[in-house]
């Protein structure tokens, strides 16, 4: 494992905005909790209200994430047999009044992104782009007019790449394409691709050697779905309070994660401090005192 975070001088920094808040990413700033629970993937009771139109279950997710410690949310809106597009700059415009946080819009549809898009107010982050050439074509103009910043996986048509190394080829290739679109570095997110222990217990060792490659060759932020790597198996949460702090010593910069677990939210904020990311333990004691992770 390796022993420090990072071998840049200048870490990159991908600032993104709400209406009233503004929050930076970087390998010399606090991990970024970026709360996933507002999505209907496997949870059908949710899925049914919002084919309904009913959005009522979102203003408890956004509460309870808050609560927990997010600082951004990831919003996605896909249910089939719904009009996403509709239900994404809905569930936009109800979140954006219900907190200040900046948000992450997570869909696969590229009308749905544009509408989420529309809806913002601020500088949201786009969840996600793919390294297929028509992919890319399509979302990249998108998040350029929209002034967004996006997170790109290094996969195409024809694979999830098995090999850390291929998986960096990909990743810069997203960078070197945003970048002909006028996105620069910082706010391109390369997503190492989490995969799930329990498949295959080598597949953790290839997203932190992916991780490490991706810090050191090309030094952009990072991101990925945190609960992924425990997908299948038993207390899931110490599985993934044990891998977020190796992922940020390898240069995770962020995960999407449930920030409604103490013990998830507690792990990144200890490993901020273990890292030198929370200067004299200040973020540390200021959470204990007031009760909370």
């Amino acid at each position: 494992m390796r022993t420090t975070p990072t071998t840049h001088t200048t870490p990159t920094h991908t600032t993104l905005r709400s209406r009233d808040e503004e929050i930076v990413i970087g390998a010399d700033r606090p991990f970024c909790v970026i709360g996933e629970r507002i999505n209907p993937t496997g949870r059908p009771a949710f899925a049914e209200r919002l084919r309904a139109g009913d959005l009522s279950r979102v203003e408890s997710d956004v509460k309870e994430q808050v609560a927990g410690g997010a600082m951004m949310l990831d919003v996605n809106m896909g249910v089939p047999l719904a009009d996403e597009a509709e239900l994404l700059a809905r569930a936009v415009r109800l979140i954006q009044d219900r907190t200040r946080l900046p948000l992450c819009l997570d869909s696969s549809v590229i009308e749905a992104l544009e509408a989420g898009l529309a809806a913002y107010e601020g500088k949201a982050l786009v969840n996600s782009v793919t390294a297929e050439d028509d992919r890319l074509e399509r979302i990249l103009p998108l998040v350029k007019r929209y002034g967004a910043a996006v997170v790109g996986l290094p996969n195409d048509a024809d694979e999830i790449p098995a090999e850390p190394r291929r998986r960096l080829e990909l990743a810069r290739k997203i960078v070197d394409t945003a970048g002909g679109y006028g996105i620069p570095p910082e706010d391109v997110l390369i997503d190492p691709l989490a995969m799930p222990v329990g498949a295959d217990t080598s597949l953790v060792r290839t997203t932190l050697d992916t991780i490490a490659l991706i810090h050191d060759e090309l030094g952009v932020n990072m991101t990925l779905g945190a609960s992924n790597v425990s997908f299948g198996m038993p207390e899931r949460h110490a599985i993934g309070a044990a891998f977020l702090p190796m992922a940020m010593a390898h240069g995770l910069t962020s995960a999407i994660m449930d920030a409604r677990a103490p013990r998830l939210v507690q792990s990144a904020k200890a490993a901020d401090l273990l890292l030198g990311n929370d200067p004299w333990g200040g973020a540390w004691i200021a959470a204990f005192r007031a009760g909370r992770p």
